[in-house]
C-alpha cells in the first residue's frame, strides 16, 4: 500500500450487532469496510477484493474461524488477521497468532479498543511498505537505516508491540521503547551489541539466529514463541520473528515484533484461582445436603411414600452432578498449576482398565452391553499417577456405557508400541458429527442432539482426561462416525527401564 491508499477492511461475524457496530465505527475514520456474516461469504469476498486487513471472529457456525484464518495464511499471506474471541484466554490468542494472526480482541470490546487494535495493523501495513523500499536500497546497510530520520524509524518508536531489528550476526541495528519498556533493562540504546548480550535470553536468541539461518527459494516465513521474562517470570509475551532480505533473496538481518500477553496470562491465574475458591466452598454445604438427603431416601429418619421417593432420588442425582462437577473442576485447577500429578509409582495396567470396567459393569447391565478387554501379554508396567490413571478409564469408559445403543459393545484393547502403551477404546455408540469433534476436548463443550438431552453430564471429563494424559507427557486423540460409535486412542509413556 502506499501512503494515500485507503485500508481496506472485513470484518467477518456471525453476529449482526458486531459486523454492523464494528463497520459504523471504522468508517467514520475513513476506512472503506465491508461485511461479512460467516466463513464461507468472508473467503469469497477476499477473493474477489482487495483487502488489507481481516477482522475475524473465532467463533462462527459452518467452517470456523481458526479454518478460516489458515486458508488466508496460505492462500493471501499478505492480509493482516486481526481475530476476534469471545474467550479471554491466551491460549485462543495464542494459537491464532501461532496460526498467523497478527493481533486479537476480545468480547465485549469498546470502540477506542476497537480503532486502536486496527490502527496497530494499519502501522504494520505502513512499517511493511516502508521496509519493502528499504531493502531495494542494496547499498545501505541496516545500521545506516537504523540511524536514518525517516517516517519508519517514526511509526517504530509509535508502535505499542516491542520492535527489535538485528543485522545478519545477530547484533541489535534498531528497537523501539515499547521493547525497552516490556524487558526493562533501561534507557540506553543498546545498539551494536549482541542480542544475548542485552537480554541474556537463550530462548529468544535461538528464535532470532534461527531465522537469520533461513534460505532458500521459498524459506518459511518466520517464526512464532510464547516467552516469558524475568524470575520467577512476571511479564509473558509473544514473539513473531522473521527475516529481512534483499531482492535476491539474501538474509541480512531480523525483524521481531513482541505482543505483550501478561494481562491476559493474570486474568487466566484469577480465572482458576476463582473456580478453585468457588468450588471448595460449594463442595462443603453441597455434601451435607446429600447426606441428609440420603438419610431421608433411605428411611433412616422416617417413612417416605413413592412420589416423594422418587422426587428425592431425582435431587441426589442432581447432587452428583454438581459434585463431580465440582470435583473435576478442581482437579483441572490443580493440573492448570501443575499440582494433580504429585507421586508416579509403577502400575499395573491391565488391574486399572479391569477396575473400571469392573466399576461400570452394572450401568453397562442396565443397557445390556457387553465388555472386551484384550491386553498385550507384555505388558507389565508403567510409571505415572495412580489416581490419575483411574480417573482416564473411568471417565472413558463411563462415557462409552452413557453414550452407546442398548446391546452395543464397549472395547479396550492395550498394546505396547515400544517405548510408549497404546489403549484403545471403542465403543459402538451414537458418534459424534464432524462438526462437534473438534470441541470434544475443550471445558465445559457438550454436544446437543436429541439422544444426549437425555444424559447428564458436566462438559469436563474429556478436558480432565487430557489434561491429565498430558501431564503424563502423553496424547489422546479421537476417531468418531456419528451413530456408528466411537474410538479414543491413548499413548502413554511407559516410563521403565
Amino acid at each position: 500500500m502506499n501512503h494515500h491508499e485507503v485500508v481496506h477492511i472485513l470484518v467477518v461475524d456471525d453476529e449482526k450487532i458486531i459486523r454492523d457496530g464494528s463497520q459504523r465505527i471504522l468508517t467514520k475514520e475513513g476506512w472503506k469496510v465491508e461485511t461479512a456474516e460467516n466463513g464461507e461469504v468472508g473467503l469469497e469476498l477476499i477473493k474477489m477484493g482487495d483487502f488489507q486487513i481481516i477482522l475475524l471472529d473465532l467463533m462462527m457456525p459452518g467452517i470456523r474461524g481458526m479454518e478460516v484464518l489458515k486458508k488466508i495464511r496460505e492462500e493471501y499471506p499478505k492480509l493482516i488477521v486481526i481475530v476476534i474471541t469471545g474467550y479471554a484466554t491466551i491460549d485462543n490468542a495464542v494459537e491464532a497468532m501461532k496460526n498467523g494472526a497478527y493481533d486479537f480482541i476480545s468480547k465485549p470490546f469498546t470502540p477506542d479498543q476497537l480503532r486502536i487494535v486496527v490502527r496497530r495493523a494499519e502501522d504494520k501495513l505502513k512499517l511493511e511498505h516502508e521496509a519493502e523500499l528499504l531493502r531495494r536500497e542494496r547499498e545501505r546497510s541496516l545500521k545506516d537505516i537504523a540511524y536514518e530520520k525517516t517516517r519508519t524509524f517514526t511509526i517504530i518508536n509509535q508502535m505499542a508491540d516491542g520492535v527489535l531489528v538485528t543485522d545478519k550476526h545477530g547484533t541489535i541495528v534498531l528497537h523501539n521503547p515499547a521493547a525497552t519498556r516490556l524487558f526493562g533493562l533501561g534507557k540506553d540504546p543498546p545498539l551494536g551489541k549482541h542480542i544475548f548480550d542485552w537480554t541474556k535470553s537463550n530462548e529468544l536468541t535461538q528464535i532470532v539466529e534461527g531465522v537469520l539461518s533461513m534460505e532458500g527459494a521459498n524459506p518459511p516465513q518466520g517464526m512464532t514463541r510464547e516467552l516469558s521474562w524475568g524470575s520467577p517470570p512476571n511479564v509473558f509475551f509473544v514473539a513473531h520473528a522473521a527475516p529481512v532480505r534483499n531482492e535476491d533473496g539474501e538474509v541480512l538481518g531480523s525483524v521481531t515484533i513482541f505482543n505483550d500477553v501478561t494481562w491476559f496470562k493474570k486474568l487466566d491465574q484469577m480465572k482458576s484461582d476463582f473456580v478453585e475458591m468457588v468450588s471448595h466452598e460449594l463442595r462443603s454445604p453441597l455434601s451435607s445436603i446429600r447426606q441428609s438427603t440420603s438419610l431421608i431416601t433411605d428411611r433412616l429418619v422416617g417413612e417416605i411414600n413413592e412420589k416423594q421417593q422418587e422426587i428425592l432420588s431425582r435431587i441426589l442425582d442432581r447432587l452428583d452432578g454438581l459434585l463431580l462437577m465440582i470435583n473435576n473442576l478442581l482437579d483441572l485447577s490443580r493440573i492448570e498449576a501443575g499440582g494433580l500429578i504429585q507421586q508416579t509409582e509403577k502400575i499395573f495396567l491391565p488391574e486399572i482398565i479391569q477396575s473400571a470396567v469392573e466399576l461400570m459393569t452394572p450401568e453397562a447391565g442396565k443397557k445390556k452391553l457387553h465388555f472386551e478387554v484384550t491386553c498385550d501379554p507384555q505388558l507389565c508396567t508403567i510409571h505415572a499417577d495412580r489416581q490419575g490413571m483411574e480417573t482416564i478409564f473411568t471417565n472413558l469408559l463411563t462415557n462409552a456405557v452413557k453414550y452407546n445403543q442398548e446391546d452395543g459393545k464397549v472395547i479396550i484393547n492395550a498394546q505396547n508400541r515400544g517405548e510408549f502403551v497404546e489403549i484403545k477404546v471403542t465403543d459402538t455408540g451414537v458418534g459424534i458429527s464432524k462438526v462437534d469433534l473438534p470441541n470434544i476436548f475443550d471445558k465445559f463443550f457438550r454436544i446437543r442432539t436429541e439422544y444426549t438431552r437425555k444424559v447428564v453430564g458436566s462438559g469436563l471429563g474429556l478436558p480432565l482426561v487430557k489434561a491429565i494424559i498430558e501431564a503424563h507427557l502423553g496424547t489422546i486423540t479421537v476417531e468418531s462416525e456419528f451413530e456408528k460409535g466411537t474410538t479414543f486412542t491413548i499413548l502413554l509413556p511407559r516410563g521403565i527401564s
